[in-house]
């Protein structure tokens, strides 16, 4: 019986662009990434509620970060892969009194396409926060190092 083999090449460290995988690997969302997609969609920028259609279309792809951190990359049913590309759809700071980190939603070529996570005071999230843990970036915030966080 042979062996079919999948060659996948990541080739950086957040950039889903640079590979293409089938979609026969891909998996629901589960209700939990669903319900955190749809939150970050409902309090992004202006344009983030456009693509909440799309979310019920979405599969999260196989795809890993090699830092082991909770990213996630979507696949829109019946579509193809979108062009190279990040447009970011909503920005928030988990846990800001903590450990702060921060979540994204993005889309690229005008297709929802994932949720990144990162780390601002050590290494970004393993596990994908719950809504009630976000909260809206503020003019004023600051990044350990003193830098302002200019959400545009």
């Amino acid at each position: 019986m042979p062996i079919l083999a999948r060659r996948v090449t990541v080739t950086s460290h957040h950039h889903p662009d640079d590979f293409h995988l089938s979609t026969e690997q891909n998996r629901p969302l589960t209700d939990a990434e669903r319900d955190l997609a749809r939150w970050m969609l409902e309090h992004g920028n202006q344009e983030a509620r456009q693509y909440l259609d799309q979310l019920e279309l979405a599969e999260v792809t196989p795809w890993k970060c090699l830092c082991g951190c909770a990213c996630i990359n979507f696949q829109i049913r019946g579509h193809a892969e979108p062009p190279p590309g990040v447009r970011i759809l909503g920005d928030f700071l988990i846990n800001p009194a903590d450990r702060p980190s921060g979540i994204f939603i993005f889309s690229s070529g005008g297709l929802l396409r994932g949720i990144e996570v990162y780390g601002m005071a050590g290494d970004a999230p393993s596990v994908l926060p719950r809504p009630e843990s976000l909260s809206p970036w503020e003019s004023d915030v600051r990044s350990p190092d003193g830098a302002q966080h200019n959400p545009g």
